[in-house]
């Protein structure tokens, strides 16, 4: 039974019992050193601090499941940073965990690798271009080092494991497969004494946890921060608490959007056959074998880039469908402009994980993907459901928001999200085009209707500044006598016929006059935005082609957010088709025709329609 194995032994037995000695006075042993707490929250510990002074080294933990077809159980590649004290006066201590595809090196990025996104809505796309295999980066023991100077010092091991098939860890990447959440499930159990861990990826010579009290916390941004909530959805043993930043939780959620093939902003053309080609850098033995039957067999003949509907392949990468076995406290982290995974992704999971009654709390910010919550957040919710300690963090405030122009470690509490005074208005269209309607309180009957014209080849930020255009549709308020708070997820109905079978959706909600100042960023003028597919207008799951010229209602949800829009700004409605950055670029020309008098938005805002009305 090996305790510690290291390739590069960063503290020798002799040299424990070196400093062991140092820390003897007037013949009086030194106190054992051990986490400290003040206010609720774990302390810097001195004996922790220095690194030269950490112990670290790497295992592969065997799992459940062979997802690479070699008969052989999938062994994940595990390293591990812990303090000194954890060998040498048998310190037991409870740890952060992050798993992650990324740590070993990703493929070829380009546009040249994605899909071509000029195709027409309905057909089969043109094939994709792939790139050659990832080769594998970084040099063990080490896996990553972050997270480790945030919680080494503060009483914590820091463990680091690659996920399936990435890095050193064996199997197939599965980008939301069942396997992703088994395999930290597997690390957990061998923290907690339940599995197996061994120094080679196919020894048997064996490596305990014998330094872990059973109490494990995950986090991590982005991919990194989906594979907690993907542990957390076993109900592993151990696994007490998470903290998951930006998280996808649902890859139909990535790529799709209410029937419609969307991308994520920045990578137009990416889907989730990329994705697992850019993080694929596990063993080149088995790398055939996983193309073959999860690339080719399972994603490309699945997936559906012609309809874009939601299928069992989504669903089975959808952590909203799996949530009944999890039982960790839940910690959200997620800004309101972060067009890459929109905050959907977290609202979903917050408002499912309370209605289920686990501690859950939520933090928001105004900034893009990505974004921690402070530090003395984190650490109070981990020192509570890790350490044990009574810091009455589950009577906080349910939800931290970050105001506009506040620091990111300045949020402001509420007690919860949407705000609870948040009352639904609904407003109404006047017509306008092609320069812009109006958008108020009362409807205005007999209004008829309006049309645009679909080209891509104008975005969404130069539509909503157009004085005069047929490209979109937009309706605006006037200005505000006083600042507007927008909490919620505001919903649009529709009523439309298309000149087509098949037209994409989009619709931003701005905030004008468009800030152009050159260090302005184009989310200061967004509110939130939304996509659909009309011919999912009745269901997700089955795609129904348009009569065209024949109208039909569309109802969706926007993207949720928490906005406090100036005093002198208007909200303005942009109604339009193809989304430059974000859908298909189908041959221009289509037309979209609105009925004003049947369309209509909900906007979630504090104090309801009177406050609403007052700012007109």
């Amino acid at each position: 039974m090996l305790l510690l194995r290291s390739a590069r032994p960063v503290l020798s037995t002799l040299g424990v019992f070196t400093l062991l000695l140092a820390g003897r006075s007037n013949g009086n042993a030194a106190e054992p050193a051990k986490p400290v707490f003040k206010d609720g929250e774990a302390q810097v510990v001195k004996a922790f601090e220095d690194s030269d002074y950490w112990i670290r080294h790497d295992l592969w933990v065997e799992t459940e499941f062979d997802s690479d077809g070699d008969g052989k159980l999938d062994r994940m590649h595990v390293s591990v940073t812990r303090p000194r004290q954890t060998e040498s006066e048998g310190l037991k201590l409870p740890v952060i965990y992050n798993s992650s595809p990324y740590y070993a090196g990703t493929g070829a990025k380009g546009q040249e690798y994605f899909w071509n996104p000029r195709q027409e809505l309905g057909q089969a796309p043109p094939e994709r271009k792939h790139f050659g295999p990832v080769e594998r980066t970084g040099m063990r023991p080490i896996i990553s080092k972050r997270h480790e100077k945030d919680w080494v010092p503060r009483g914590y091991v820091v463990v680091h494991s690659s996920s399936p098939g990435t890095g050193l860890s064996q199997g197939c990447p599965t980008v939301g497969g069942d396997n992703e959440s088994l395999a930290p499930k597997a690390v957990i159990d061998w923290l907690c004494g339940r599995a197996d861990g061994y120094t080679t990826p196919d020894g048997d010579e064996t490596v305990t946890a014998d330094w872990c009290t059973g109490k494990v916390g995950m986090t991590g941004t982005s991919y990194n921060g989906t594979i907690p909530l993907a542990a957390a959805t076993t109900g592993v043993e151990g696994l007490e608490a998470i903290i998951p930043v930006a998280p996808n939780t649902s890859y139909y959620h990535y790529y799709r959007s209410n029937g419609l093939v969307r991308h994520p902003y920045g990578y137009l053309g990416e889907d989730i056959d990329y994705l697992y080609d850019f993080i694929h850098s596990g063993p080149e033995a088995r790398r055939d074998y996983c193309d073959c039957n999860v690339r080719d067999e399972e994603m490309l003949k699945q997936f559906d880039r012609v309809n874009g509907d939601y299928n069992d392949f989504w669903a089975g990468r959808d952590y909203l469908n799996d949530l009944e076995p999890l039982k960790a406290a839940v910690l959200m982290a997620h800004a309101f402009n972060d067009w890459n995974v929109v905050p959907e992704h977290s609202v979903r999971i917050y408002e499912a994980l309370k209605a289920k009654g686990v501690p859950t709390q939520v933090f928001f910010h105004q900034g893009g993907h990505g974004g921690p919550p402070p530090i003395k957040m984190m650490n109070r919710w981990f020192t509570r459901y890790l350490h044990g300690v009574e810091n009455d963090v589950e009577k906080d405030p349910r939800a931290w928001i970050v105001r506009e122009k506040d620091k990111q470690d300045k949020p402001t509490s509420y007690p919860d999200y949407p705000n609870p005074d948040a009352e639904p208005v609904t407003l109404y269209l006047s017509a306008g085009a092609p320069e812009p309607g109006s958008l108020g309180i009362t409807p205005t009957k007999d209004q008829g209707t309006e049309t645009l014209v679909d080209n891509f080849s104008f975005d969404g930020a130069s539509l909503a500044q157009a004085e005069w255009t047929e490209h979109r549709l937009i309706y605006t308020t006037p200005e505000l006598k006083a600042p507007i708070h927008v909490s919620g997820t505001p919903r649009i109905t529709i009523k439309l016929a298309s000149s087509k079978p098949a037209v994409n959706l989009s619709v931003w909600l701005v905030s004008l006059p468009w800030n152009n100042d050159k260090n302005a960023k184009i989310t200061d003028n967004i509110i939130t935005r939304g996509w659909a597919d009309p011919q999912n207008r009745n269901s997700i799951t089955e795609s129904e082609p348009l009569v065209p010229g024949q109208f039909y209602e569309v109802s969706f949800d926007l993207q949720p957010d928490d906005q406090i829009i100036p005093k002198g700004q208007q909200i303005g409605l942009m109604i339009f088709s193809s989304d430059k950055d974000f859908t298909l670029h189908p041959r221009p020309g289509t037309e979209l025709t609105i009925d004003l008098d049947a369309t209509s938005l909900s906007l979630p805002v504090v104090g309801g329609e009177e406050t609403l009305g007052k700012a007109f």
